[in-house]
């Protein structure tokens, strides 16, 4: 019997130098990928990080992994023919809020609502930083930049909001910051059968930085945050008071204790509710009117794109024949599809 391979973090360090700024929040996420991957048991050589273009997307250079550093907004495209054509690879897809929300919004819905079996990433600074600090999709309105010298008239795009209209089975928002948090959703969504989508807030020090201070300072955390846990009532607060209850249709916050409002009056949080009703009302949720929402917003069963591709393959072979791709080719000038 051959040994299996003991894996550790130092395994999955390529050998190229880390070319990010100083103090950039892609050093947390790199660490806590590099971390997590010994853990999900699989082989360097069945694993593949494909990126598009950004400062996210140098990713796959520092994975010591197969991987694919593709072109701008269509890591979706290149990571659904790196699945198809071999199912049994654990394919991740490296992106930010400008690479899938812009150029490649489009390749990113598509790929959410095939349920193809990948772990996307997407790393949210909410701006552009690797040409110098534009706008970006997920920049607030009023954000003065290179390209809106008077602010940014644009609503942005919540991305929770973007990947639940579009029905992705897996949904969850971490941070650079919370490197334990981030790797508990990163194994959740690796493990999770499908399309996994995690948002992570992560600070770019040059041209954003303190964007996510009032709710990632250590201080303001407690406050600031709203961890949400399946089965679990959605309480926050450093005294544990505060809590989000539903008015009729609406979500408003409020504190126990104070008005004879109880614990049995919160919500309780339920990831596997079939309608995502739940987990939308979460995603609208906006700093600083609201806290902002933290774990796994959506985990749902859905039949799964590569499994479905590969029946109807599978059958055709069965009915039609294995088929010759060179015969077809000579076949004459004009083919006939029955």
């Amino acid at each position: 019997m051959v040994a299996v391979q003991q894996l550790k973090r130092k395994d999955f360090q390529s050998d190229q130098e880390v070319r990010w700024c100083p103090g950039c929040g892609d050093y947390a996420i790199l660490a806590t990928v590099q971390k997590v991957m010994p853990s999900l048991g699989v082989p360097r050589e069945d694993l593949c990080f494909v990126s598009g273009i950004g400062c996210s997307s140098r990713f796959p250079y520092y994975m010591n992994t197969y991987g694919i550093h593709s072109i701008h907004g269509r890591a979706p495209a290149f990571a659904t023919g790196v699945k198809l054509a071999n199912p049994d690879l654990s394919v991740f897809i490296i992106t930010g809020d400008g690479d899938a929300l812009s150029i490649g919004g489009n390749h990113l819905i598509h790929v959410l609502r095939r349920n193809l079996d990948v772990t996307i990433i997407l790393f949210n600074n909410q701006i552009y930083g690797l040409t110098k600090g534009q706008y970006s999709p997920t920049s607030e309105v009023g954000k003065k930049t290179k390209s809106t010298p008077m602010g940014s008239i644009d609503s942005p795009f919540k991305p929770l909001s973007v990947a639940l209209g579009a029905e992705a089975s897996f949904v969850a928002r971490s941070i650079d910051v919370l490197p334990k948090h981030l790797e508990q959703t990163i194994k959740r969504a690796a493990a999770h059968k499908g399309t996994s989508f995690i948002e992570v807030y992560q600070n770019c020090n040059v041209f954003n930085d303190g964007a996510f201070f009032g709710f990632t300072d250590k201080g303001a955390r407690a406050d600031n945050q709203l961890s949400v846990e399946h089965g679990k009532p959605l309480i926050f607060g450093g005294d544990v008071k505060k809590g989000v209850r539903l008015n009729g249709l609406q979500p408003e916050i409020v504190e126990i204790g104070k008005d004879g409002i109880t614990e049995e009056d919160i919500l309780v949080y339920d990831e596997t509710d079939e309608t995502g009703a739940m987990a939308f009302m979460l995603s609208k949720f906006q700093f600083p009117h609201q806290p902002v929402p933290i774990g796994v917003f959506r985990a749902i069963d859905r039949p799964v794109f590569c499994g479905e591709t590969h029946q109807q393959l599978d059958l055709a072979k069965e009915t039609k024949g294995e088929g010759d791709i060179m015969n077809l080719l000579h076949s004459g000038e004009t083919w006939e599809v029955e």
